[in-house]
């Protein structure tokens, strides 16, 4: 693999033959993590933004949002196509005509090529997938879940408000519909070691997904994670340290596995810490260069598969 791992950029150029780029979109949209279902105070790390640009509170329709998008990257990178990227908390997370509006208002704009929809394992239901479904035989269709680890220790601990087992029946319930799943997983969570990191990624390498999302957890103010830290009571990884962890999980992950990202963009006004999350360009450049180091590569020492995998849904790793 010339390019060391699989990533977004090409794997959409070779659908589309040309850039394409995602466009954030904030519908407005909640959690059950957040609004009481579950919880009030949603995961240690998540702030009352949620990861969302703020736009839906400034007035603008998703309509809006994407043609600005549209602007911006064509501009920027020369992008003739874009995913409509609906971002801010849990995107199934509404009544189903809400979201279908939603969605089809997205799908009406020019150049919008299909979906990507960030959501919980926890927020899917039949009627959603099948409308995802009957999208993606006419668009590409990713469904983001947020899995974060495959630990329920970590889970709990991170205020998440599910378990593993959510989200592999999430997963089981969405394949074989023409849709494409990415997990989503942290390093760096409190509690983990490189140990526990491993794990989730050679567990997701057999679970039949198709691309991942991989963070750094950094620190946001006005979250639970942030009195941790000032506590004293966590500890950022190291850039150099987080560097390794990331080539320690290509190297477990299938070659074909999408690589939807390999770090995360934290709101510069909104960070505490670390201070080098900031400096994504020089991260992702580490990444390229240690691989090169190792002589490595996505997939190298990737298992095909587990000889048997329990109730719990969590195989030991050997």
């Amino acid at each position: 693999m010339d390019k060391k791992y699989n990533d977004l950029s090409g794997y959409l150029k070779g659908i589309f033959g040309c850039r394409v780029q995602k466009i954030s979109i904030d519908a407005g949209l909640t959690c059950p993590n957040r609004d009481g279902t579950i919880s009030t105070q949603g995961c240690i790390y998540c702030n009352d933004r949620g990861s969302g640009t703020g736009a839906y509170a400034n007035g603008f329709s998703v309509t809006e949002q994407l043609e600005k998008g549209k602007t911006a990257l064509a501009k920027r990178y020369k992008a003739k196509k874009f995913i409509a990227y609906f971002q801010s908390f849990s995107n199934t997370y509404a009544p189903f005509e809400k979201l279908k509006k939603l969605y089809e208002e997205a799908l009406a704009v020019e150049g919008i090529v299909g979906l990507s929809i960030g959501t919980r394992p926890d927020c899917v239901n039949e009627p959603i997938l099948k409308l995802l479904q009957d999208y993606a035989k006419h668009y590409l269709i990713w469904i983001e879940y947020g899995l974060q680890s495959i630990h329920n220790s970590t889970l709990t601990m991170i205020n998440r408000g599910h378990d593993f087992s959510c989200f592999r029946s999430a997963v089981e319930a969405t394949k074989n519909r023409g849709i494409n799943i990415c997990a989503h997983v942290i390093l760096g969570l409190p509690g983990e070691n490189r140990n526990h990191m491993l794990e989730t990624a050679k567990v997701l390498a057999v679970l039949g997904i198709d691309g991942i999302k991989i963070h750094l957890l950094y620190v946001v103010k006005g979250t639970r994670l942030e009195w941790l830290y000032r506590e004293g009571n966590y500890k950022c990884l190291e850039q150099m340290e987080y560097v390794n962890l990331v080539c320690d999980l290509l190297e477990r992950l299938p070659e074909d596995m999408v690589i939807h990202r390999l770090t995360g963009d934290p709101h510069p006004q909104e960070l505490v810490a670390p201070d080098w999350s900031l400096k994504k360009v020089e991260t992702l450049a580490l990444i390229r260069d240690r691989l090169e180091q190792r002589d490595s590569w996505q997939g190298k020492f990737a298992t095909v598969a587990y000889p048997f995998m329990p109730a719990s849904g969590i195989p030991s790793i050997p």
